[in-house]
């Protein structure tokens, strides 16, 4: 089974209240699933085309832990949380 890493870029937040809320259910909903948090804030340095936000490097046991925590009804429910308030995307590798 492969890990796999899932990177996390903000590109927009708009209610830095309902990401807090958000980090509060997120964060033990994904730790529950199999998360590992490595890094999460902004960048000390961008280089390139690089835009320094909100970043969050996550590690997963496998394809299938990584899936099956963003499925999962509690993260479902930090996202209802949110409720729009960044907008973000999400990358998911597979570990060498």
């Amino acid at each position: 089974m492969t890990k796999v890493y899932q990177v996390v870029v903000y590109h927009n937040v708009t209610n830095p209240k309902k990401l807090a809320a958000y980090a509060e259910l997120a964060g033990p909903a994904m730790k529950s699933a199999g998360a590992t948090f490595l890094a999460r804030g902004i960048p000390y340095l961008v280089r390139e085309e690089g835009v320094a936000t909100r970043t969050v490097l996550i590690e997963w046991p496998s394809r299938e832990a990584a899936d099956a925590g963003y499925n999962s009804p509690e993260y479902q429910e930090a996202i209802r949380v949110l409720d729009g308030a960044a907008t973000r995307e999400f990358r998911y590798m597979d570990a060498l």
